[in-house]
């Protein structure tokens, strides 16, 4: 994939999939908190991830999606971890790119135009990774804590 090896790059790489690793499973503990049976849980899950999916940036970027959806891209969690996973890794580079039809321009300039992704908007990715952690992490809390769905 043509990633660098650097240490930097190697952790902020290692970050971002962990993170979403962690994410993920926290995602999936909260549906099972927040709902009283499995079949629910999973049309819940199915939905979400389906309407994630179609929003993350990876199919469709953001800069081509309609303004009226486009706040539903930063509320997608994968979205973040697509965005950190390429910032990070070529959001620094200046190297030449040739695209077909159009002048040559460099590879940060092509991910800020293209895209939208902004080298320097990195550590606020990080963070929000984290408040996305936190956020999972207290909901399936709360519903452990506060919601019972057993039958007497």
């Amino acid at each position: 994939m043509g990633f660098e090896w650097s240490a930097g790059k190697f952790f902020s790489f290692y970050y971002f999939m962990l993170i979403c690793l962690i994410y993920y499973t926290l995602y999936g503990m909260m549906i099972a908190a927040l709902t009283p049976t499995l079949q629910i849980a999973s049309i819940c899950n199915s939905f979400f991830l389906t309407v994630w999916s179609m929003f993350a940036g990876f199919v469709i970027p953001r800069t081509r999606i309609p303004v009226w959806w486009r706040w539903y891209y930063w509320l997608a969690p994968n979205a973040w971890t697509i965005y950190g996973l390429v910032t990070s890794q070529f959001g620094d580079e200046n190297a030449q790119v040739e695209i077909p039809g159009a002048e040559n321009m460099g590879l940060k300039e092509l991910l800020k135009e293209s895209f939208g992704y902004d080298y320097h908007f990195l550590p606020v990715v990080v963070v929000v990774h984290l408040g996305w952690v936190l956020l999972f992490l207290f909901v399936f809390a709360y519903g452990i804590k506060f919601l019972n769905f057993q039958k007497r």
